[in-house]
C-alpha cells in the first residue's frame, strides 16, 4: 500500500482522466510485481558493464603482444647494456678549439681508421671536471693535447696536460701515451711550447711525415695491452 502511494505522489500527472485512484494504484502494483522477477541487480549491472568495457579498443591477442617487448628486454643482460668502451684516444683542447678538435677527431677516425675516439667536450655533462678528466685519460689508450694559440691562454688546459704527464709517468702501461699535436689551424709555435712538452715529439699535421707518424704511434698491439689492463683494473674495483 505504501509503495503504491509513493508512486502516485511521484507521478501525479501520469493518471488518465476517468480512472479512479484505487484502480490505477492496483494496476501499477500488479505491473511492478510482474517485473520484479526480471529485475537486474546492481552487481549484475556492474559485471555486465565491466565485461562490455574490457574488449573496447583491445584487439584480440593484444595482451600477449604487449608483453613481448618486456620479455625481450629481460633477456638482455644488464652488464652488456651498460658496458663501457675503452677508447683509442681522447683529445684535450681549449674551449675555443672545439671545432678544430672535432675536425682532428674525424681525421683520425675516418682517414686513418683509429676509432673509437672522443674529444673532451663530448664527455658527459653533470660531472665534475676532474672526474671527467680522469675517465678520459684512463679510459683511452692515448691522450692527444691539441697545441693551439688558445691552449696556453686556458689555465684548465695547462692543468690537463700536467695531470696527463704525471699519470703517464706513474703508470707504466701509460708510458708514451701523451701525444702533443699541432693542427693545421692556429698551431702553437714550437718556441712557445711548454717546457714539459718539448721533450716529446709532437704530431705535426702540416708535415709530410704526418701519416707515418700516425701509423707509428697508434699501434694496435699497444691499444690491446692497455685495454686488457683497463679491464682488469675495473674488475678489481
Amino acid at each position: 500500500m505504501g509503495i503504491g502511494k509513493s508512486k502516485i505522489d511521484a507521478c501525479p500527472l501520469s493518471l488518465s482522466r476517468g480512472k479512479s485512484h484505487s484502480v490505477d494504484t492496483i494496476q501499477r502494483h500488479h505491473e511492478s510485481e510482474s517485473r520484479k522477477p526480471e529485475a537486474i541487480s546492481l552487481s549484475d549491472v556492474a559485471d555486465c558493464s565491466k565485461t562490455a568495457e574490457e574488449p573496447t579498443g583491445v584487439p584480440e591477442g593484444a595482451q600477449g603482444v604487449e608483453m613481448m617487448p618486456e620479455e625481450e628486454a629481460e633477456e638482455i643482460p644488464e652488464e652488456e647494456a651498460e658496458e663501457e668502451v675503452f677508447l683509442k684516444f681522447v683529445i684535450l683542447h681549449a674551449e675555443d678549439d672545439t671545432d678544430e678538435a672535432l675536425r682532428v677527431q674525424n681525421l683520425l677516425q675516418n682517414d686513418f681508421g683509429i676509432k673509437p675516439g672522443i674529444i673532451f667536450a663530448e664527455m658527459p655533462c653533470g660531472r665534475q671536471h676532474l672526474q671527467n678528466l680522469d675517465d678520459a685519460v684512463n679510459g683511452s689508450a692515448w691522450t692527444i693535447l691539441l697545441l693551439t694559440e688558445n691552449f696556453l691562454r686556458d689555465t684548465w688546459c695547462n692543468f690537463q696536460f700536467y695531470t696527463s704527464l704525471i699519470n703517464s709517468v706513474n703508470r707504466q702501461h701509460k708510458y708514451n701515451s701523451v701525444i702533443p699535436m699541432r693542427p693545421l689551424n692556429n698551431p702553437l709555435p714550437r718556441e712557445r711550447t711548454p717546457f714539459a712538452l718539448q721533450s716529446i715529439n709532437a704530431l705535426e699535421e702540416e708535415s709530410r711525415g704526418f701519416p707515418t707518424q700516425v701509423e707509428r704511434i697508434f699501434q694496435e698491439s699497444v691499444y690491446k695491452t692497455q685495454q686488457m689492463i683497463w679491464k682488469k683494473t675495473r674488475n678489481v674495483e
